[in-house]
């Protein structure tokens, strides 16, 4: 921290010029500005705030920042797990979350621009009025697609369509340096140099700050069902999403749940949704699949399809959801257990790991013991179709030190048990400053010399949301 200076009232006084009426300092800083949704990665307040409202204001802001080595950390609505915008240096944080137009379609190319602080909500909503969608679906509705392009987010509907990355076309970006340029173009294929487009998306607000997204966005589907499907156990459970997936059905959603995470949803939202016992069988886990399509002959063809092939590989029953109000409870259920977890927990962290999806069964069980062995309870769910696994570490009885111990000790051998089954640290979730050292030591040396050398590129005085990713402090 010793290379960045601090935000003197001289310097405070030079943002409140180049960003009239929209700096806060001092009591003007709220607590919120000081973690993300996770903050057992730490609080701290930064030392001013631009609330900001266009790139103008941003790249005057930055400029002044860079000249004077003082940190920045970029912020969205904070939704993130792994510390990503807590401004661990002080500094200035910018908060994107004003600028929230959605500024055009064109509906020849099937585009939308947008402003980055565009809640994933309304532009799913807003297309939707269109008769387009939008597609990635990550779980956090109220987070910014800007946020969610700095994490290169994923979602329930990536099995199918992919994650953010497959839906940025071009952006508009403020460098550290104060310099504002853009990547990439309207178009749907590039040979054009390196991609300077696909560095920014998932860098974490290490690299630059977006200020304007060009996004795809394809016809919306006319048919939507989901299928509910209870599972006596979860090794069962997992066991036929590869078959689901040979199979050639195409789900746009794959999702697994233990019971417990289920029970846990269920009290939160305050009504029960899935089936717990079926023709005198206990169920302890469940995968919820949804399929799309443009007829319901079609959707219906595909889900007889699933269903004969589910029943054959273990599934204690398959349960169709077909009205609006069925599907919404299904996945309102799905969609609250981080809630429901930080509602009946006292301390907590997470990590989402993402593994082949054949060894998803036997890593679960390694994570299970793994709990135990370290004296956590362990709550898992996650995406089935792509192997993105959300494990979350509890406890309503340790002290913050003691369980933090034991969940580094956990996480050590989780993450390295991820990795030599062929996984990586985090599937869409980021690394954050929470998960430097298990990036490290996943894919080694040399891959994180060149990260490094990339965010000095980028980034010469080291001054954007410094001590996140690749940049230990």
């Amino acid at each position: 921290m010793s290379e960045f200076n601090s935000l003197t009232a001289e310097l405070i006084d030079q943002l409140k010029e180049a960003a009239p009426g929209h700096i806060l300092a001092g009591q003007e800083v709220g607590d919120d500005y000081a973690h993300d949704e996770m903050p057992i990665y730490g609080k701290k307040l930064p030392d001013a705030v631009l609330v900001a409202q266009s790139t103008d204001e941003i790249a005057a802001c930055m400029k002044i920042c860079n000249e004077n080595r003082i940190p920045v950390t970029p912020r969205g609505a904070g939704t993130g797990l792994v510390g990503g915008c807590v401004p661990v240096c002080g500094g200035l944080v910018i908060d994107t979350t004003k600028m929230n137009k959605i500024l055009s379609y064109d509906l020849e190319n099937l585009t939308v621009t947008i402003q980055p602080g565009v809640l994933l909500q309304d532009l799913a909503e807003d297309c939707l009025k269109k008769g387009l969608m939008y597609c990635p679906d990550p779980g956090e509705k109220l987070a910014t697609v800007g946020g969610n392009v700095a994490t290169n987010a994923g979602g329930m509907r990536a099995v199918k369509y992919g994650t953010t990355r497959e839906y940025v076309l071009k952006m508009q970006v403020v460098l550290p340096t104060g310099e504002v340029t853009s990547f990439g173009a309207s178009v749907s294929k590039t040979s054009s140099g390196y991609s300077l487009l696909n560095l920014l998306i998932g860098s974490e607000g290490t690299l630059g700050i977006i200020t304007e997204l060009v996004l795809k966005l394809i016809p919306a589907p006319k048919v939507t069902y989901s299928l509910i499907v209870p599972y006596e156990d979860l090794e069962t459970c997992i066991s036929t999403v590869p078959k689901l997936k040979m199979a050639n059905l195409d789900p746009q959603a794959l999702e697994f749940m233990e019971r417990e995470i289920v029970l846990s949803s269920e009290r939160y939202i305050g009504r029960s949704i899935f089936p717990k016992k079926v023709d005198g069988v206990e169920i302890g886990a469940y995968l919820l699949v949804t399929f799309d399509g443009e007829t319901e002959d079609e959707v219906y063809d595909r889900i007889e399809k699933a269903s004969e092939l589910l029943l054959e590989n273990g599934a204690v029953d398959v349960l169709v959801a077909d009205t609006p109000a069925q599907i919404k409870d299904a996945w309102a259920a799905r969609s609250s257990f981080l809630e429901a977890i930080e509602a009946e927990t006292k301390l907590l962290d997470e990590c989402d790991v993402v593994v082949p999806v054949n060894q998803i069964a036997s890593f679960l069980t390694f994570a299970k013991e793994l709990g135990d062995e370290c004296g956590l309870n362990i709550r898992s769910f996650g995406h089935a179709g792509d192997g993105n696994i959300h494990i979350y570490q509890c406890s309503n009885d340790l002290t913050e030190e003691e369980f933090k111990s034991r969940v580094e000790k956990y996480f050590k051998k989780m993450y390295a048990e991820a990795t030599s089954c062929g996984g990586l640290v985090s599937g869409e979730h980021g690394i954050g400053r929470g998960k430097i050292e298990f990036l490290e030591a996943s894919v080694g040396d040399t891959n994180m010399a060149l990260m490094r050398g990339i965010k000095q590129a980028f980034d010469p005085n080291g001054i954007l949301n410094p001590g996140k990713v690749c940049m230990p402090l």
